[in-house]
């Protein structure tokens, strides 16, 4: 298959702090690909720019063949990209179908159609016993699942994941690992932002690696996870 995303030269600077540095990879269409590194790597400015939040400072990004450099989050939700945040923004007052059905009137202008599909998505993540709850009552797993839901919502054809995985159980990561795989069986491309390695390596089909803005590694997990440069990323020197 083709790249659905292409990342070709990335820099992004803020100031004198050279946060991502000349970075390039493709993430084909049906794959899940985790982006995974170290605190301080880099990720989230690299997500920002592929989620329209940041305009890189060199290079381009290309999403379906098109050169999409500088768009706007609300051009990207358009076009097909869905994302969750890393700090949790759901809307509090809302219940949890309500957050569903706001994301949903990006594709379904009619109140019906909007709130239909909220419920379709509210099945598919398993939020069913949740749906007339206050969003801002649910606990932290939840709504991380919620997050995930509502950019689920939009029917992305590229989902973007900023570690919905991090912070929770191991009951609660297990069952969201599952919603991950189930929705790229469906058809939907995932680009993962974790720091765990041991959450995404069996769940990815291929991994990159940042360390200090830069990119030190990428293939697939197996191959990753044995690069001296990755173990000393993590692990240290000494290691």
């Amino acid at each position: 298959m083709s790249d659905i995303l292409r990342v070709d030269g990335i820099s992004c600077r803020f100031g004198g702090l050279l946060a991502n540095n000349d970075i390039s990879f493709g993430v084909e269409e049906g794959a899940i690909m985790g982006l995974i590194g170290p605190n301080g790597a880099g990720k989230s400015t690299l997500f920002s720019i592929i989620a329209g939040d940041r305009r890189p400072t060199a290079g381009r990004l290309h999403y379906a063949g098109r050169d999409v450099t500088g768009w706007r989050p609300h051009q990207a939700a358009r076009a097909g990209v869905g994302r969750t945040f890393q700090l949790m923004r759901v809307f509090g007052s809302m219940t949890v179908a309500e957050n569903l059905a706001t994301a949903a009137y990006l594709r379904h202008r009619r109140r019906r159609d909007a709130q239909r599909r909220a419920e379709e998505v509210i099945a598919e993540v398993g939020l069913g016993e949740l749906a007339d709850a206050p969003a801002a009552s649910l606990t932290a797993g939840w709504k991380k699942r919620l997050e995930m839901a509502r950019a689920v919502a939009v029917e992305p054809r590229l989902l973007l994941l900023d570690e919905v995985l991090s912070g929770l159980t191991p009951a609660e990561a297990n069952e969201a690992v599952g919603i991950v795989r189930r929705l790229n069986e469906r058809g939907i491309t995932v680009l993962m932002v974790e720091h765990v390695m041991e959450i995404i390596m069996p769940l990815c089909d291929r991994v990159v690696v940042l360390d200090h803005g830069e990119k030190i590694c990428a293939g697939p997990p197996a191959e990753v996870v044995r690069d001296p440069a990755v173990i000393e990323a993590y692990l240290g020197r000494e290691a």
